[in-house]
């Protein structure tokens, strides 16, 4: 896939951003919940979202959890990435938004919200940068500021951190400590 090209709108919302807040299923992963013979749940992660999100954080901006689903493997993989800020259970995920705002002094203009479905779309709404991915629900697509190339679970993540790099001018430097 060749490097993607951003409209300067896009590129101006996503210079603002200093927090990055995404859902879980079908965003950080494919949407499906596996649940085994003994109950314990399952969940695919993309590794390279992983990477993405730790660049992002080395980079000053935060990273959180925002889901209504509570899940150990959640947590999991928070604690593995370093994320600090996870709410699982949000019923009431606005509430959850507006504090995290509040505990990072920020304005809804310096966060964008990755969402798939419509319990979604109110952060999405109230952030500066506002996307889904690929295979997010129609209307939800409808209303984003920007879609991924990529399926959430996929890569999707990835790809919008590395439109909040590029639109910082850091995304380049990344890539030349790797060479």
């Amino acid at each position: 896939m060749d490097k993607p090209t951003y409209s300067q709108e896009l590129l101006r919302k996503a210079r603002e951003i200093k927090l990055l807040i995404c859902d879980v299923d079908g965003v950080l992963s494919n949407g499906q919940v596996i649940i085994g013979n003994q109950g314990e749940e399952l969940k695919t992660f993309n590794i390279k979202d992983g990477l993405g999100l730790k660049s992002l954080m080395n980079n000053k901006v935060d990273v959180a959890i925002i889901t209504g689903r509570r899940s150990e493997i959640v947590e999991k993989r928070c604690r593995e990435l370093g994320i600090k800020h996870c709410y699982q259970g949000q019923s009431d995920k606005v509430a959850a938004y507006e504090e995290l705002c509040d505990k990072l002094s920020l304005e809804p203009s310096q966060v964008c919200h990755v969402g798939d479905d419509l319990p979604d779309l109110p952060l999405m709404r109230r952030s500066g940068l506002g996307v889904t991915v690929a295979d997010g629900h129609w209307f939800v697509r409808q209303k984003a500021d920007w879609v991924t190339s990529n399926q959430g679970g996929f890569g999707a993540v990835r790809e919008v951190t590395d439109l909040i790099l590029e639109s910082k001018g850091q995304l380049e430097k990344l890539h030349q400590e790797y060479c």
